[in-house]
């Protein structure tokens, strides 16, 4: 079915909204959806082929971290790559979407383009105005007049949200404020979302030095039942829960403080790279698996001071 001819062109729609044309942008990425169709394609790559949403989605998410290690070794040339192969993965997606059978969710690489575009527009009523933001479905009411606050700007992003959720269709099960924290995210950012979300309805600890008993709480409910462990090993599930109340607490510990449990959880690994990796080379020949313990402990604080800018 032909367009109807008084429908805004893509052009005159971008200009309305103050955007810039992206020519060079935009045939790269065209030619990109048409590499990625080819390869999926009749006479493709047979491993393309082969692939589905569930053997991809591993490699989605290990992308994910390369692009996030490309940023913290500050490495942009290899981010520019990084990000390529994390953009193949939406391209893969998008291209199986468009071979589901009709009335099974089918979509393609324009659909997903488009619906992000209207949330932006939807959601950033204080930059392409108030008509734009409601002509892209935004029904909630707000003050777009943020005068350069990101606090403002955040907060008309939550209730643009919550207005987007009270189209859908409402869930059988009662909805609860946790539903919006997604599941599929790492652990530590799942967490401090579950605290950040109850701490709204002030189900939180009143500042961060209570939560400093909390884990001291946790950690002696974590020893009592390791020790009973060592005399039950059928008690080994207790163990495991006690270590992710530990580790709960403690990440909503760094969302008191500011901190990313994520992040610094990352920190410390490089750290313990880098220091661990100072200790084979200062053991030299012998290497580590010789060493007595305490020489092992003299080896990681020689690393620590070195890498710290001490003396080795």
């Amino acid at each position: 079915m032909a367009a109807e001819s008084n429908a805004p062109s893509e052009e005159s729609t971008a200009k309305s909204l103050g955007l810039a044309p992206a020519p060079q942008a935009a045939k790269v990425f065209a030619e990109a959806v048409a590499i990625m169709a080819r390869l999926r394609g009749p006479g493709g790559c047979p491993w393309d082929r082969e692939q589905s949403f569930d053997s991809i989605r591993k490699h989605t998410l290990e992308e994910a971290y390369e692009v996030l290690e490309a940023i913290e070794r500050r490495d942009w040339a290899h981010l520019e790559e990084e990000l390529g192969d994390l953009l193949l993965q939406v391209l893969f997606y998008a291209e199986m979407g468009s071979e589901l059978p009709a009335g099974e969710g089918r979509f393609d690489i324009a659909g997903v383009i488009a619906t992000l575009n209207r949330k932006l527009i939807r959601r950033h009523p204080h930059v392409f105005g108030e008509a734009a933001s409601a002509a892209a479905g935004n029904l909630a009411v707000v003050d777009a007049q943020v005068e350069g606050s990101a606090a403002r700007v955040l907060a008309n992003w939550e209730q643009i949200k919550i207005a987007e959720k009270s189209t859908k269709a409402e869930p059988v099960e009662a909805a609860s404020l946790l539903d919006g924290v997604q599941r599929a995210q790492p652990a530590l950012a799942e967490a401090a979302k579950l605290g950040s979300k109850a701490a709204k309805v002030g189900f939180d600890w009143p500042g961060w030095r209570d939560l400093l008993a909390k884990v001291e709480e946790e950690t002696a409910e974590l020893v009592a039942e390791a020790e009973a462990a060592e005399l039950d090993v059928a008690r080994k599930a207790e163990v495991e829960a006690e270590l992710g109340d530990l580790l709960f607490t403690v990440v909503n510990l760094g969302r008191h403080l500011g901190v990313d449990a994520e992040m610094a959880l990352r920190g410390t690994n490089l750290r313990f790279r880098d220091r661990f990796r100072r200790m084979e080379v200062v053991a030299g020949e012998r290497g580590l698996a010789a060493q007595a313990p305490q020489e092992l402990e003299a080896l990681w604080n020689e690393a620590k001071a070195h890498l710290a800018g001490g003396k080795g």
